[in-house]
């Protein structure tokens, strides 16, 4: 199987439990959108608030904490094009998404469900914004939407 996520950690400490729901998470994108043989992968950062902080003014002029950032290598037309040509295999990757541990738990306490349920929603988030999806617009926010709850519900992730 190919290699689909990296995984790091910046400022906090190492857990397999969000490891494995990162990988199952990402397998399922990537199965959906017909990339899982194309030999893309993303790299996950799991970190504190203070660094999300200052990742986010430092490339979004935003000086405020987030819960996830989504840095893209590519153009939604590039990543449909190697989706469309399923015979070459790419080795490179998809782009960065780096995940404020701290903010996931709290927004999952807030929202009334699991910490796996919000981490997996971050990640699933930041997956398509990856893909070139966005929220800006009330019509590209549901098509994102219905994306990204069509992965929660094959793995059975609910709130």
């Amino acid at each position: 199987m190919n290699k689909i996520v990296e995984i790091n950690y910046h400022e906090i400490e190492k857990n397999s439990e969000y490891e494995k729901i990162i990988e199952q998470v990402l397998a399922k994108c990537f199965q959906e959108e017909n990339m899982d043989k194309l030999g893309l992968y993303v790299s996950v950062t799991l970190t504190c608030p203070s660094y999300i902080k200052k990742v986010n003014n430092e490339y979004r002029n935003i000086n405020k904490e987030t819960d996830v950032l989504s840095f893209p290598m590519f153009e939604k037309e590039e990543i449909d094009k190697i989706i469309s040509k399923q015979n070459n295999i790419v080795h490179d990757i998809l782009g960065d998404i780096i995940v404020s541990v701290d903010r996931v738990k709290e927004q999952s306490i807030e929202y009334g469900h699991s910490f796996e349920r919000e981490l997996s929603y971050m990640i699933v988030h930041g997956f398509y914004h990856l893909m070139g999806y966005d929220h800006m617009e009330e019509e590209d926010k549901k098509i994102m939407r219905a994306k990204e709850e069509n992965i929660l519900s094959k793995l059975k992730i609910t709130r």
